[in-house]
Protein backbone atom coordinates (compact mmCIF):
# COMPACT_ATOMS: atom_id res chain seq x y z
CA UNK A 1 0.00 0.00 0.00
CA UNK A 2 1.16 3.45 -0.95
CA UNK A 3 1.10 5.74 2.14
CA UNK A 4 2.34 9.07 0.70
CA UNK A 5 0.32 11.61 0.95
CA UNK A 6 1.39 12.74 -2.81
CA UNK A 7 0.29 9.37 -3.77
CA UNK A 8 -2.43 9.57 -6.81
CA UNK A 9 -5.35 8.40 -4.92
CA UNK A 10 -4.47 9.52 -1.30
CA UNK A 11 -7.06 10.66 0.75
CA UNK A 12 -9.80 8.58 -0.91
CA UNK A 13 -11.65 5.88 0.94
CA UNK A 14 -12.84 2.89 -0.51
CA UNK A 15 -15.26 0.50 0.88
CA UNK A 16 -15.26 -3.08 -0.38
CA UNK A 17 -18.09 -5.92 0.96
CA UNK A 18 -16.99 -8.13 -2.90
CA UNK A 19 -15.66 -11.15 -2.33
CA UNK A 20 -13.95 -13.99 -3.93
CA UNK A 21 -11.63 -12.07 -7.11
CA UNK A 22 -13.04 -9.23 -9.34
CA UNK A 23 -14.33 -6.75 -6.46
CA UNK A 24 -11.59 -7.61 -4.52
CA UNK A 25 -8.93 -7.15 -6.74
CA UNK A 26 -10.42 -3.74 -7.86
CA UNK A 27 -10.02 -2.72 -4.22
CA UNK A 28 -6.71 -3.75 -4.18
CA UNK A 29 -5.79 -1.73 -7.14
CA UNK A 30 -7.42 1.23 -5.32
CA UNK A 31 -5.24 0.61 -2.00
CA UNK A 32 -1.96 0.20 -4.04
CA UNK A 33 -2.59 4.19 -5.54
CA UNK A 34 -2.63 5.21 -1.82
CA UNK A 35 -6.51 4.85 -1.20
CA UNK A 36 -7.54 3.86 2.00
CA UNK A 37 -9.70 0.46 1.69
CA UNK A 38 -11.84 -0.75 4.63
CA UNK A 39 -12.99 -3.96 3.23
CA UNK A 40 -15.75 -5.71 5.12
CA UNK A 41 -16.30 -9.68 5.73
CA UNK A 42 -19.17 -11.86 7.03
CA UNK A 43 -18.11 -12.96 10.58
CA UNK A 44 -20.58 -15.92 10.32
CA UNK A 45 -18.26 -17.65 7.44
CA UNK A 46 -15.07 -16.55 8.85
CA UNK A 47 -14.44 -13.93 6.42
CA UNK A 48 -14.24 -13.88 2.57
CA UNK A 49 -14.36 -17.34 1.46
CA UNK A 50 -11.16 -17.47 -0.97
CA UNK A 51 -9.28 -17.65 3.14
CA UNK A 52 -10.14 -21.02 3.10
CA UNK A 53 -9.02 -21.90 -0.60
CA UNK A 54 -6.12 -23.44 0.50
CA UNK A 55 -3.38 -25.52 -1.17
CA UNK A 56 -2.43 -29.24 0.26
CA UNK A 57 0.85 -27.65 1.37
CA UNK A 58 -0.84 -24.68 3.11
CA UNK A 59 -1.32 -24.58 6.68
CA UNK A 60 -5.16 -25.42 7.49
CA UNK A 61 -5.34 -23.76 10.33
CA UNK A 62 -3.96 -20.15 8.69
CA UNK A 63 -6.74 -17.06 8.72
CA UNK A 64 -5.69 -16.67 5.27
CA UNK A 65 -4.58 -18.40 2.02
CA UNK A 66 -2.64 -17.48 -1.01
CA UNK A 67 -5.48 -17.31 -3.17
CA UNK A 68 -6.94 -14.88 -0.54
CA UNK A 69 -3.71 -13.11 -0.26
CA UNK A 70 -3.62 -12.42 -4.14
CA UNK A 71 -5.75 -9.58 -4.17
CA UNK A 72 -6.10 -8.66 -0.75
CA UNK A 73 -2.83 -6.68 0.04
CA UNK A 74 -2.56 -3.08 2.16
CA UNK A 75 -6.23 -3.33 3.23
CA UNK A 76 -8.30 -3.09 6.24
CA UNK A 77 -10.01 -6.32 7.24
CA UNK A 78 -13.21 -6.42 9.35
CA UNK A 79 -15.25 -9.06 10.48
CA UNK A 80 -18.76 -8.13 10.90
CA UNK A 81 -22.46 -9.08 10.03
CA UNK A 82 -24.61 -6.59 8.13
CA UNK A 83 -27.78 -8.28 8.77
CA UNK A 84 -27.38 -7.12 12.91
CA UNK A 85 -28.05 -3.42 13.83
CA UNK A 86 -24.28 -2.99 14.66
CA UNK A 87 -22.74 -4.72 11.50
CA UNK A 88 -25.82 -2.18 9.36
CA UNK A 89 -24.44 0.84 12.06
CA UNK A 90 -20.77 0.34 10.84
CA UNK A 91 -21.54 -0.11 7.33
CA UNK A 92 -24.07 3.23 6.97
CA UNK A 93 -21.47 5.23 8.96
CA UNK A 94 -18.45 3.90 6.09
CA UNK A 95 -20.55 4.89 3.08
CA UNK A 96 -21.61 8.25 4.28
CA UNK A 97 -17.60 9.34 4.15
CA UNK A 98 -16.95 6.76 1.55
CA UNK A 99 -15.45 7.76 -1.71
CA UNK A 100 -15.87 4.29 -3.15
CA UNK A 101 -18.39 1.30 -2.77
CA UNK A 102 -17.40 -1.91 -4.42
CA UNK A 103 -20.20 -4.80 -4.03
CA UNK A 104 -20.65 -8.01 -5.86
CA UNK A 105 -23.65 -9.61 -4.29
CA UNK A 106 -26.98 -10.71 -5.94
CA UNK A 107 -30.00 -8.16 -6.03
CA UNK A 108 -31.99 -10.34 -3.32
CA UNK A 109 -28.63 -10.66 -1.20
CA UNK A 110 -27.95 -6.75 -1.54
CA UNK A 111 -31.25 -5.83 -0.13
CA UNK A 112 -30.95 -7.81 3.24
CA UNK A 113 -27.67 -6.62 3.88
CA UNK A 114 -28.39 -3.01 3.31
CA UNK A 115 -26.82 -2.95 -0.11
CA UNK A 116 -29.56 -1.82 -2.59
CA UNK A 117 -28.37 1.08 -4.83
CA UNK A 118 -31.05 3.32 -4.02
CA UNK A 119 -30.54 3.25 -0.15
CA UNK A 120 -26.69 3.65 -0.91
CA UNK A 121 -27.29 6.83 -2.69
CA UNK A 122 -29.33 8.37 -0.39
CA UNK A 123 -27.08 7.93 2.39
CA UNK A 124 -24.37 9.44 0.49
CA UNK A 125 -25.57 11.32 -3.20
CA UNK A 126 -21.36 11.39 -4.07
CA UNK A 127 -20.62 8.03 -3.54
CA UNK A 128 -19.31 6.26 -6.23
CA UNK A 129 -20.73 2.41 -5.86
CA UNK A 130 -18.80 -0.37 -8.05
CA UNK A 131 -21.12 -3.55 -8.68
CA UNK A 132 -19.76 -6.98 -10.16
CA UNK A 133 -22.79 -8.68 -11.39
CA UNK A 134 -22.79 -12.18 -12.74
CA UNK A 135 -25.07 -12.03 -16.08
CA UNK A 136 -26.25 -9.31 -17.94
CA UNK A 137 -29.46 -10.36 -18.11
CA UNK A 138 -30.17 -12.67 -15.45
CA UNK A 139 -29.69 -11.06 -11.86
CA UNK A 140 -30.70 -13.52 -10.44
CA UNK A 141 -27.96 -16.48 -11.35
CA UNK A 142 -24.67 -16.22 -9.50
CA UNK A 143 -21.47 -16.60 -12.20
CA UNK A 144 -18.42 -18.79 -11.99
CA UNK A 145 -15.37 -17.90 -13.52
CA UNK A 146 -15.46 -21.49 -14.79
CA UNK A 147 -18.56 -21.76 -16.15
CA UNK A 148 -18.26 -18.50 -17.93
CA UNK A 149 -14.58 -19.16 -19.83
CA UNK A 150 -16.95 -22.69 -21.11
CA UNK A 151 -19.99 -20.59 -21.84
CA UNK A 152 -18.10 -17.52 -23.55
CA UNK A 153 -16.48 -19.99 -25.63
CA UNK A 154 -12.66 -20.28 -23.68
CA UNK A 155 -12.51 -23.66 -23.37
CA UNK A 156 -14.56 -24.83 -26.46
CA UNK A 157 -10.92 -22.85 -28.25
CA UNK A 158 -8.36 -23.72 -25.32
CA UNK A 159 -6.33 -27.19 -25.19
CA UNK A 160 -4.44 -29.29 -27.74
CA UNK A 161 -7.72 -30.73 -29.86
CA UNK A 162 -11.33 -30.89 -29.11
CA UNK A 163 -10.71 -34.30 -26.91
CA UNK A 164 -8.32 -32.37 -24.59
CA UNK A 165 -9.67 -28.83 -24.00
CA UNK A 166 -8.77 -27.01 -20.71
CA UNK A 167 -9.36 -23.75 -18.77
CA UNK A 168 -7.21 -20.89 -18.54
CA UNK A 169 -5.13 -21.63 -15.64
CA UNK A 170 -5.69 -18.28 -13.65
CA UNK A 171 -9.61 -16.71 -13.17
CA UNK A 172 -9.41 -14.99 -16.66
CA UNK A 173 -13.08 -13.69 -16.05
CA UNK A 174 -12.57 -12.39 -12.56
CA UNK A 175 -9.36 -10.11 -13.86
CA UNK A 176 -10.80 -8.79 -16.77
CA UNK A 177 -14.39 -7.92 -15.32
CA UNK A 178 -11.86 -5.67 -12.50
CA UNK A 179 -10.03 -4.28 -14.82
CA UNK A 180 -13.53 -2.94 -16.55
CA UNK A 181 -14.44 -1.95 -13.20
CA UNK A 182 -11.13 -0.07 -12.46
CA UNK A 183 -12.10 1.93 -15.58
CA UNK A 184 -15.79 2.67 -14.53
CA UNK A 185 -14.93 3.94 -11.52
CA UNK A 186 -11.72 6.31 -12.92
CA UNK A 187 -14.37 7.46 -14.87
CA UNK A 188 -16.70 8.15 -13.07
CA UNK A 189 -14.69 9.88 -10.15
CA UNK A 190 -13.37 12.12 -13.14
CA UNK A 191 -17.02 12.68 -13.88
CA UNK A 192 -17.44 13.72 -10.23
CA UNK A 193 -14.87 16.30 -10.13
CA UNK A 194 -16.68 18.35 -13.21
CA UNK A 195 -20.55 17.34 -11.47
CA UNK A 196 -20.36 16.81 -7.94
CA UNK A 197 -22.60 13.82 -8.50
CA UNK A 198 -21.91 10.18 -7.45
CA UNK A 199 -22.50 7.13 -10.11
CA UNK A 200 -23.53 3.57 -9.80
CA UNK A 201 -21.04 1.42 -12.51
CA UNK A 202 -21.90 -2.00 -13.34
CA UNK A 203 -19.93 -4.85 -14.79
CA UNK A 204 -21.23 -8.20 -15.78
CA UNK A 205 -18.80 -11.09 -15.75
CA UNK A 206 -20.83 -12.12 -18.57
CA UNK A 207 -20.04 -9.22 -20.84
CA UNK A 208 -16.55 -8.99 -19.22
CA UNK A 209 -15.50 -12.33 -20.73
CA UNK A 210 -17.17 -11.54 -24.11
CA UNK A 211 -15.19 -8.64 -24.13
CA UNK A 212 -11.99 -10.62 -23.97
CA UNK A 213 -12.58 -12.76 -27.03
CA UNK A 214 -11.34 -9.92 -28.81
CA UNK A 215 -9.86 -11.06 -32.53
CA UNK A 216 -11.75 -14.34 -31.92
CA UNK A 217 -14.89 -12.51 -32.00
CA UNK A 218 -14.22 -10.75 -35.57
CA UNK A 219 -12.57 -14.11 -37.01
CA UNK A 220 -16.31 -15.75 -36.47
CA UNK A 221 -18.29 -12.12 -36.79
CA UNK A 222 -16.28 -11.67 -39.97
CA UNK A 223 -15.23 -14.40 -41.43
CA UNK A 224 -17.20 -17.44 -40.07
CA UNK A 225 -14.19 -18.95 -38.73
CA UNK A 226 -15.02 -21.03 -35.24
CA UNK A 227 -11.94 -21.24 -33.16
CA UNK A 228 -10.52 -24.76 -31.99
CA UNK A 229 -8.67 -25.64 -29.97
CA UNK A 230 -5.09 -25.69 -31.52
CA UNK A 231 -2.72 -25.67 -28.19
CA UNK A 232 -0.23 -22.13 -28.00
CA UNK A 233 -0.85 -22.08 -32.01
CA UNK A 234 -2.43 -18.67 -33.60
CA UNK A 235 -4.83 -19.41 -36.08
CA UNK A 236 -4.13 -16.11 -38.15
CA UNK A 237 -0.71 -16.23 -38.58
CA UNK A 238 2.43 -18.70 -38.35
CA UNK A 239 5.04 -19.30 -37.07
CA UNK A 240 3.22 -17.84 -34.01
CA UNK A 241 2.66 -19.59 -30.76
CA UNK A 242 5.01 -22.71 -32.61
CA UNK A 243 6.80 -24.55 -29.22
CA UNK A 244 10.42 -26.01 -30.07
CA UNK A 245 13.04 -27.76 -27.73
CA UNK A 246 16.65 -26.82 -27.67
CA UNK A 247 19.75 -28.77 -27.89
CA UNK A 248 20.02 -28.65 -24.16
CA UNK A 249 16.19 -29.40 -23.25
CA UNK A 250 14.91 -25.83 -23.27
CA UNK A 251 12.04 -24.26 -24.88
CA UNK A 252 11.28 -21.32 -27.00
CA UNK A 253 8.51 -20.15 -28.64
CA UNK A 254 8.16 -18.28 -31.64
CA UNK A 255 5.81 -15.12 -32.30
CA UNK A 256 6.60 -14.27 -35.98
CA UNK A 257 4.33 -11.64 -37.52
CA UNK A 258 5.82 -10.63 -40.68
CA UNK A 259 6.98 -11.49 -43.79
CA UNK A 260 10.04 -9.78 -43.01
CA UNK A 261 10.35 -11.47 -39.51
CA UNK A 262 9.90 -14.46 -41.30
CA UNK A 263 13.26 -13.74 -43.51
CA UNK A 264 14.94 -12.67 -40.76
CA UNK A 265 14.39 -15.78 -38.88
CA UNK A 266 15.76 -18.26 -41.80
CA UNK A 267 18.70 -15.88 -41.83
CA UNK A 268 19.55 -16.78 -38.45
CA UNK A 269 19.03 -20.07 -38.68
CA UNK A 270 20.94 -20.56 -41.67
CA UNK A 271 18.09 -21.77 -43.53
CA UNK A 272 17.84 -20.22 -46.85
CA UNK A 273 15.90 -23.00 -48.39
CA UNK A 274 12.15 -22.43 -46.02
CA UNK A 275 12.40 -19.13 -47.01
CA UNK A 276 12.55 -19.56 -50.97
CA UNK A 277 10.42 -22.34 -50.17
CA UNK A 278 7.06 -20.99 -52.22
CA UNK A 279 4.74 -22.62 -49.85
CA UNK A 280 6.08 -20.30 -47.19
CA UNK A 281 5.84 -16.99 -49.34
CA UNK A 282 3.06 -15.14 -47.46
CA UNK A 283 1.82 -14.62 -43.74
CA UNK A 284 -1.04 -16.89 -45.40
CA UNK A 285 0.79 -19.62 -47.22
CA UNK A 286 3.08 -19.79 -43.76
CA UNK A 287 -0.44 -20.24 -41.90
CA UNK A 288 -1.73 -23.24 -44.48
CA UNK A 289 1.77 -24.54 -44.59
CA UNK A 290 2.50 -24.75 -40.67
CA UNK A 291 3.00 -28.36 -40.48
CA UNK A 292 5.83 -28.30 -43.40
CA UNK A 293 7.87 -25.04 -41.35
CA UNK A 294 7.92 -26.89 -38.44
CA UNK A 295 9.73 -29.65 -40.23
CA UNK A 296 12.38 -27.09 -41.50
CA UNK A 297 12.23 -25.53 -38.02
CA UNK A 298 12.57 -28.50 -35.59
CA UNK A 299 15.68 -29.34 -36.77
CA UNK A 300 17.48 -26.22 -36.93
CA UNK A 301 16.24 -24.83 -33.45
CA UNK A 302 17.63 -28.45 -32.38
CA UNK A 303 21.38 -27.26 -32.73
CA UNK A 304 21.65 -24.55 -30.61
CA UNK A 305 21.09 -23.89 -26.93
CA UNK A 306 18.07 -21.93 -25.53
CA UNK A 307 19.60 -18.92 -24.49
CA UNK A 308 22.34 -18.77 -27.72
CA UNK A 309 19.36 -19.16 -30.11
CA UNK A 310 17.29 -16.51 -27.96
CA UNK A 311 20.29 -14.11 -28.41
CA UNK A 312 20.91 -14.53 -31.67
CA UNK A 313 17.30 -13.98 -33.04
CA UNK A 314 16.80 -10.58 -30.50
CA UNK A 315 19.81 -9.48 -32.38
CA UNK A 316 17.88 -10.53 -35.39
CA UNK A 317 14.59 -8.76 -34.59
CA UNK A 318 13.38 -11.97 -34.37
CA UNK A 319 10.03 -12.01 -31.39
CA UNK A 320 11.03 -15.36 -29.31
CA UNK A 321 10.87 -16.11 -25.92
CA UNK A 322 11.68 -18.84 -23.54
CA UNK A 323 9.08 -20.77 -22.22
CA UNK A 324 9.45 -20.24 -18.38
CA UNK A 325 7.83 -22.01 -15.31
CA UNK A 326 6.15 -19.78 -13.09
CA UNK A 327 9.09 -19.98 -10.76
CA UNK A 328 11.14 -18.81 -13.28
CA UNK A 329 8.79 -16.24 -14.23
CA UNK A 330 8.55 -14.33 -11.07
CA UNK A 331 12.19 -15.04 -10.20
CA UNK A 332 13.05 -12.40 -13.01
CA UNK A 333 14.34 -8.74 -12.17
CA UNK A 334 11.02 -7.50 -13.33
CA UNK A 335 8.94 -9.94 -11.21
CA UNK A 336 10.82 -9.64 -8.05
CA UNK A 337 10.46 -5.60 -8.20
CA UNK A 338 6.68 -6.24 -8.39
CA UNK A 339 6.48 -8.41 -5.38
CA UNK A 340 4.38 -6.95 -2.72
CA UNK A 341 4.08 -8.21 1.16
CA UNK A 342 2.12 -7.25 3.84
CA UNK A 343 0.89 -8.89 6.92
CA UNK A 344 -2.87 -10.02 7.03
CA UNK A 345 -4.36 -11.27 10.62
CA UNK A 346 -0.43 -12.20 11.41
CA UNK A 347 0.37 -13.89 8.54
CA UNK A 348 3.13 -12.54 6.07
CA UNK A 349 1.71 -12.78 2.94
CA UNK A 350 3.09 -11.75 -0.62
CA UNK A 351 1.43 -11.16 -4.13
CA UNK A 352 2.51 -9.63 -7.68
CA UNK A 353 1.42 -6.05 -7.79
CA UNK A 354 -2.20 -5.62 -9.36
CA UNK A 355 -0.19 -2.18 -11.34
CA UNK A 356 1.88 -2.59 -14.16
CA UNK A 357 1.28 1.37 -14.88
CA UNK A 358 3.27 3.92 -13.99
CA UNK A 359 2.28 7.99 -13.26
CA UNK A 360 5.23 10.22 -13.59
CA UNK A 361 4.55 13.74 -13.17
CA UNK A 362 6.19 16.77 -15.13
Amino acid sequence: MTNAPDAPLAGLLVVETAGVLAGPATGMFFAELGARVVKLENVRTRGDVTRAWKLPVEDPDSPVSAYFSSVNHGKEHVLTDLRTPEGRTLLDDLVRQADVLITNHLDVDAENLGLHRDRLRSLNPRLLHGHIRGYAGDPTRPAYDVVLQAEAGYIGMTGTDEQHLAKLPVAMIDVIAAHQLKEGLLLALWQRERTGKGAYVEVSLEEAALTGLVNQASNQLMAGHTAKPIGTLHPNIAPYGELFTCADGGRIVLAVGSDAQFAALCRALDIPGAADDPRFGTNSMRVANRRALAEWLTPALALHERDRVLARLRDAGVPAGAVNSIAEALGTPTARSMVRESTIDGVPTRRISGNALRITSY
